[in-house]
């Protein structure tokens, strides 16, 4: 911009006034625009200076005659008359252009200081609540895991009610579960009549389970495969880290620093398990988790679709199908009976 407003003026010339310092008399020359420079000559055509356009400063704006000197030297002047109209333009349109091309300090802080700040609110928007997240799930024993899941059951229960406990039932549970431990991690079982869609495991280990899984079907397999997919969804993705997710960065960085979550974080959570039943993994990691578990799949294929047209890749890779070796039985015919009566029906 200042080169090519340069060379717009390289042949204009002014009269005027120039004084070499705040003593000396002023005297009549002429000024033209040179090479980034004006050049003040005298009548007699001898160079009496040089000025750097890009340190040529005005001493009184917008007032005639003009009145410039270099920048940081107020006693050397050149005065040009009002007449000198197409000097005065050039000088202040070669000032401004030049002016628009240094760099501003302060306009650099502003936009340092501005992008420091984007970057910390960003870092606390994307960064933090994950990073406090993953740092929680390493550091959180089980025991607390235990606790907070112990707390979720609380507010789960007032829509799923309380566990059943009829006679006999809870050593049938007991059984279930040395059947079919976990890969890590202990386990509870807890039988309850409504709320959960079919089973959910919860932080701690212990996995709830809707009665009907037991009440509705004839073989143990049905309920030892909802459970499989319980445990395959945990695996997949901590059930803690979904309590944390969803409660947000403060959950993390309280559960860091107190090691308590909220009533109110876990009564959201509650809500959201009970309102968002779980999807059923994948099929590679159903037929990978029932043949690791020894359980039959068509029984749990069946009780999902019972026409078996949405299952039928599930039936045909049962691993335990007809004419293979069948697999260890899940439960004692007595344990099953105990357990399909432990709601009391």
């Amino acid at each position: 911009m200042a080169k090519t407003a340069l060379s717009k003026y390289q042949r204009l010339e002014a009269a005027g006034l120039w004084r070499a310092d705040a003593e000396a008399q002023r005297i009549d020359v002429i000024v033209s625009v040179g090479e980034a420079t004006l050049t003040i000559t005298d009548m007699r055509e001898r160079v009496q200076a040089h000025w750097s356009i890009a340190a040529i400063a005005r001493a009184n704006p917008g007032q005639t005659p003009a009145i410039y000197h270099p920048d940081g030297d107020p006693g050397e002047t050149l005065e040009l008359p009002q007449n000198e109209t197409d000097m005065i333009a050039a000088i202040e349109t070669l000032r401004n252009a030049i002016a628009r091309q240094r760099p501003r300090p302060g306009r650099l802080r502003l936009y340092g200081v501005l992008a420091s700040v984007l970057a910390v609110l960003l870092m606390g928007l994307f960064w933090l609540p994950g990073a406090a997240r993953d740092h929680a799930l390493r550091v959180v024993p089980a025991v607390k895991r235990a606790e907070i899941g112990q707390a979720l059951i609380t507010h789960l229960q007032r829509a799923t009610g309380p566990a059943c406990r009829a006679q006999g039932g809870n050593a049938a549970l007991a059984a279930l579960a040395r059947r079919l431990p976990p890969r890590t991690g202990g386990v509870r079982f807890m039988m309850v009549r409504s709320g959960v869609e079919d089973t959910l495991r919860l932080p701690g280990g212990t996995v709830m389970i809707n009665a009907d899984l037991v009440e509705d079907h004839d073989e143990p397999d049905v309920v030892a495969g909802h459970i499989i997919a319980a445990y395959l969804r945990a695996e997949a993705r901590d059930p803690l880290h979904r309590l944390l997710t969803d409660g947000g960065a403060m959950a993390s960085l309280r559960l860091l620093a107190t090691g308590q979550l909220t009533d109110d974080t876990l009564r959201a959570h509650a809500e959201t398990l009970l309102k968002s039943p779980p999807n059923p993994p994948p099929d590679a990691a159903l037929l990978e988790g029932f043949a690791h578990w020894q359980v039959r799949m068509a029984p749990y294929a069946y009780a999902r679709d019972i026409t078996g047209e949405t299952v039928l890749s599930l039936i045909e890779a049962d691993p335990f199908a007809r004419g293979a070796e069948p697999p260890p039985p899940i439960l004692s015919d007595a344990d099953w009976l105990r357990l399909q009566g432990i709601c009391g029906g």
